[in-house]
């Protein structure tokens, strides 16, 4: 019998284990792809990469993938029935949203199982516990277990692993759309091969010395790939060896799988504090805050490493993870607003927005969550500045008037914030 093989955050064929099971029936597979219109909210970019994502995907496929549009609830139950369907694959979602939709499907399926086969993550969230099955809170001891743990090899999947249901003889298809905007960099599985390929020979080796530096091409750039699934990152462990740049890499994937790991235990930490401490916190509001966050969105605060992040941003859906710290920080402790409007901004504008990723990297800037930088770590711009962009080279190239009169002063004092958002925090502590 014929099996309908669903996709998701698992954009290509390579690596894809929900493949191998759906073509484990030796009966024919119909790849489709539903396109949830609750997901058009997304940000442009997201978007763009997604339907760029999904031309390629139909293009290793050589033009076998449905695509169609509606609620999932809805569509899959109806794709099923229309191929007599003996189950449908996926590859499991661990997402509060992801976990909602799924179940709904499962329910509107009736008796056609839906069937989960691997996850985007080395170690799917749940699985590293501690000895009393409880989850980790802090990562250092997550880390080591997980290293402990283990993952399998790349599964060996590939365009020819099933014989493909022809998508014109399924009634339901709809043209793939565009957003109107252009990437930066292509999308796709063929490009995050391509990209991570490249990475590999010229990156890796120099990544822990200088992963820091905004001013360096020195980070892979395949966040945006490992969002959307273009590639797992079982293929891409499978390139690494043990030296400082490899080990670097692999504890920054380890994050990845930290943070989805929070975010299964405690869904309740996308938009809340995960140390629930913080919630008297106090922070501004009224028509100041709401100027002064709209200079931070612009890139105008009058601090030079601030102000080139945010644009980088706006222009190209992408900002370098350093510096998503110091304008998180600045954010929060300088202009004393709620993380959760910097985290929101960051899911409208970043082409790699994980909800996982994003929001506890905001509550680690902020204190709040759960290996949270100390509330009383406060970093200072001008000396991060400094620092990671020594000859000002990034910040010129996002904020070229820089040197001139026409650059806006500081929006606030550094110092006298710090000691203010100290205060506050003070308060609760």
């Amino acid at each position: 019998m014929p099996t309908l093989l669903w996709f998701r955050r698992d954009l290509r064929v390579h690596d894809l284990p929900s493949l191998l099971s759906a073509a484990a029936a030796d009966g024919e597979v119909l790849a489709c792809y539903v396109l949830d219109p609750r997901l058009e909210a997304s940000g442009a970019r997201r978007l763009q990469y997604l339907y760029d994502a999904l031309r390629d995907l139909r293009g290793s496929l050589d033009g076998k993938l449905l695509v169609t549009r509606g609620r999932p609830e809805q569509r899959i139950p109806l794709l099923a029935k229309a191929i007599d369907a003996s189950a449908v694959h996926v590859s499991a979602d661990f997402a509060p949203f992801g976990r909602r939709r799924d179940d709904a499907v499962r329910a509107a399926l009736d008796d056609i199982p839906l069937e989960e086969s691997g996850s985007p993550y080395l170690v799917s969230p749940g699985r590293v516990t501690k000895s009393d099955g409880a989850p980790y809170k802090v990562f250092t001891p997550f880390y080591g277990a997980w290293r402990s743990h283990g993952w399998r090899p790349p599964a060996g999947s590939s365009p020819e692993s099933a014989r493909w249901v022809d998508p014109t003889d399924v009634s339901g298809g709809v043209e793939i759309p565009d957003a109107g905007v252009e990437l930066e960099l292509p999308a796709g599985e063929s490009a995050a091969r391509e990209q991570w390929k490249a990475f590999v020979a010229n990156g890796l080796d120099g990544y822990a010395a200088d992963r820091n530096r905004p001013d360096l091409d020195a980070t892979s750039r395949m966040s945006a790939h490992l969002k959307f699934g273009a590639i797992h990152p079982r293929t891409m462990v499978a390139d690494l060896g043990r030296g400082e740049g490899a080990q670097a890499y692999l504890r920054e994937l380890a994050f990845r799988d930290f943070y989805a790991a929070v975010l299964q235990a405690w869904p309740r930490s996308a938009w809340w504090n995960w140390n629930s401490s913080f919630d008297g916190m106090r922070y501004d509001d009224g028509a100041q805050a709401r100027q002064r966050f709209e200079a931070w969105k612009k890139g105008r605060t009058g601090y030079p490493i601030v102000d080139a992040g945010m644009r980088q941003l706006a222009e190209t859906g992408w900002m370098h993870n350093r510096v998503r710290m110091i304008v998180a920080s600045f954010l929060v402790k300088d202009l004393h607003l709620p993380w959760q409007w910097g985290a929101r901004w960051f899911l409208e504008q970043l082409v790699d927005g994980d909800v996982a990723n994003n929001q506890h990297g905001w509550q680690w800037a902020a204190g709040t969550g759960t290996d949270a930088a100390p509330y009383f770590r406060v970093f200072n711009p001008t000396t991060q500045g400094d620092k990671f962009d020594p000859d000002g080279s990034y910040v010129r190239r996002w904020v070229p008037e820089v040197d001139d009169d026409s650059y806006p002063a500081p929006i606030v004092d550094h110092a006298a914030e710090r000691k203010e958002a100290l205060r506050r925090y003070g308060d609760i502590t």
